[in-house]
């Protein structure tokens, strides 16, 4: 099991980085929806926004692989557990990956922004609105699918003790925050506290337990 391991834990670290380097490029996980303001910054540079788009839709695509990796690397020790993470974090990918079309189109809003009168650039300001609002409430009902799957596997590691059981304690404290947190921006969109104190545990937890899978199995 520790080729499989290693690369779970090398997923954990790349979808990190992937997550960080679209963030360089421009691509923002919670928008503001303040189209008004991002239109004109993808028209003066679409190949940042590019750049971030493919970035972000890299790390979509390695979600499924990690959730695929994971169950080939744990689902032994609990096939129920392992098939509910592959199902809501793959659910997750999938929500992501689809919207993510809808997203791409803000791109020719913003190249017939400049130059347009005051009336199409509202036009143009709202579609954008509406596009900025689609994609935060995608993600963050893929982020509840990602908290139940997060929660399966780490529920996993507690029983099994296959890693040190804090990590599963760890993981299902964050995943509940980070889960709960998405679900009151679905209600009140402004509210993002809880969401992104769960986020911040959600990245320590993972960089941790991505570096203990690689090196406790090269150790």
């Amino acid at each position: 099991m520790t080729i499989e391991m290693i690369l779970t834990g090398f997923l954990f670290w790349l979808d990190i980085i992937l997550v960080f380097a679209s963030e360089r490029f421009g691509y923002i996980t919670y928008n503001e929806l303040k189209s008004e303001a991002k239109l004109p910054k993808i028209h003066d540079d679409p190949k940042k926004f590019k750049t971030g788009f493919v970035l972000i839709l890299m790390e979509h695509l390695n979600i499924i692989a990690l959730a695929i990796m994971l169950f080939i690397a744990f689902s032994s020790y609990s096939l129920i557990l392992g098939i509910i993470w592959l199902i809501f974090r793959i659910g997750e990918g999938l929500i992501q990956i689809y919207y993510k079309k809808n997203y791409w189109g803000i791109l020719k809003s913003a190249r017939q922004y400049p130059g347009n009168s005051d009336a199409e650039k509202n036009s143009l300001i709202d579609k954008g609105r509406s596009i900025l609002k689609t994609k935060s409430s995608s993600f963050s009902f893929a982020q509840i699918l990602f908290s139940i799957g997060t929660i399966a596997y780490s529920i996993l590691f507690i029983t099994s003790e296959v890693v040190p059981e804090i990590f599963g304690w760890f993981g299902i404290i964050a995943s509940i925050i980070y889960g709960v947190g998405n679900g009151i921006i679905l209600v009140k969109p402004n509210f993002k506290v809880p969401a992104y104190f769960g986020g911040l545990l959600i990245f320590l937890f993972e960089a941790v337990l991505g570096g203990w899978l690689i090196f406790s199995s090269i150790i």
